[in-house]
């Protein structure tokens, strides 16, 4: 007899980045998930800064790497979650900047 199928919780659709904030921060708990997307932005800026002095926009081609390669590292080896870019990208790329912001203001502790 064959068992009926389980149903897997439907994701959380958040519709203002107010009420997804909170839960974008409870998804990276992990000391090491916040340090590696806080390197990863950081070089994200880094890679920008040499695209405009160097007028060589071939630098850009770095930044999704180092953005969301340091990060999905952070997510998948120390998080053990799936990155919530997945689910809402917009949301998710703001909340990055909004917490990289918040770590440079001492909000966030690294």
């Amino acid at each position: 007899m064959s068992q009926p199928a389980i149903s897997q919780p439907v994701a959380t659709r958040y519709t203002t980045f107010r009420e997804f904030y909170p839960f974008y921060l409870s998804e990276h708990a992990n000391r090491t998930c916040r340090r590696l997307h806080f390197i990863g932005s950081s070089l994200v800026l880094g890679v920008i800064v040499a695209a405009i002095t160097t007028g060589n926009a071939w630098w850009l081609a770095l930044a999704p790497l180092a953005g969301y390669g340091f990060a999905w590292v952070g997510h998948f080896a120390f998080e053990k979650n799936r990155p919530a870019s997945f689910r809402q990208p917009l949301y998710s790329f703001i909340g990055d900047w909004v917490m990289y912001w918040d770590i440079l203001r001492g909000r966030i502790t690294l």
